[in-house]
């Protein structure tokens, strides 16, 4: 007990919380949305993407997080404008923005003079390490995903549920899908450091299908995805502190545990229903 409460007076484990509780408001939101509209294919071609501006980052000596949230919302963009406009079909234009994205990302790196030491903090994630300004970001777009989907829900939800019904009612459809995008990209860059681009994923989607087993109203579907986040983000953060294991792995592998067992006591409340 006394070694709980002595983690507490330490800065970096209190930025931990901090930023477990951002995140599951940022990924919770943003990916019950995705998983929704069915474009968990398209954030995964942004967080690869990502990766070339992280190397960019390196190669000039900036923060590889700007790097990477210029990456991300480029190709965010980009997989929009070419499937707006029909000059590609979707599934190659995210394949292109993964693949140039790692490419680049990679050749930086390599042309970057010296030993690059938080690389892996950016593949792998470690939330332990997380800084005030990242927290401080984390905050101000978790404000603004909670005002856009507050305000433009109603629009959101048709969107996501039927573009061509959206269109058709005279909603914006164009411009809000840009601005999802945009938020899309974001989330994914600020939250890379928590458990990194590899299981970034993970966090945008393994919350939100234990939602989903649950209510297929998206509303409800964004506070489970919060609080099912929060609570596997919390619990691996622990179990990686106290077992000194990688705790962007861990987080992901509690999640997966608890989505088989929520998965396993709805398939067995259903059977004894019948």
């Amino acid at each position: 007990m006394n070694t709980l409460i002595e983690l507490f007076s330490y800065d970096f484990f209190r930025h931990a919380l901090l930023a477990s509780l951002l995140s599951s408001i940022t990924c919770g939101v943003i990916g019950a949305y995705i998983v929704s509209r069915r474009i968990v294919f398209i954030s995964g071609g942004i967080t690869h993407a990502s990766f070339g501006g992280i190397g960019i980052g390196y190669f000039l000596g900036i923060n590889p997080l700007l790097g990477a949230a210029l990456f991300a919302i480029l190709a965010a963009c980009g997989i929009r404008f070419f499937a707006d406009n029909g000059k590609l079909r979707e599934d190659s234009s995210i394949a292109v923005w993964w693949s140039a994205g790692m490419a680049v990302g990679i050749i930086f790196i390599y042309l970057t003079p010296g030993y690059v030491p938080d690389l892996m903090n950016y593949l792998f994630g470690s939330i332990l390490a997380v800084s005030t300004t990242e927290i401080k970001l984390m905050f101000i777009l978790a404000a603004i995903l909670l005002l856009c989907f507050t305000f433009l829900y109603r629009k959101i939800l048709y969107i996501a549920f039927n573009e061509e019904f959206a269109k058709a009612i005279g909603l914006p459809v164009n411009r809000i899908n840009y601005l999802l995008m945009l938020l899309i990209a974001l989330t994914i860059v600020l939250n890379i450091r928590i458990v990194g681009i590899i299981l970034i994923l993970s966090l945008l989607t393994i919350p939100q299908a234990m939602a989903n087993l649950l209510t297929g109203d998206l509303k409800r579907m964004i506070a489970l995805s919060v609080l099912f986040s929060l609570v596997g983000s919390l619990a691996g953060l622990f179990i990686s502190f106290y077992a000194d294991i990688p705790s962007g792995a861990t987080i992901i592998f509690t999640l997966i545990a608890f989505y088989l067992a929520l998965k396993y006591s709805v398939a067995v409340g259903k059977r004894r229903k019948r």
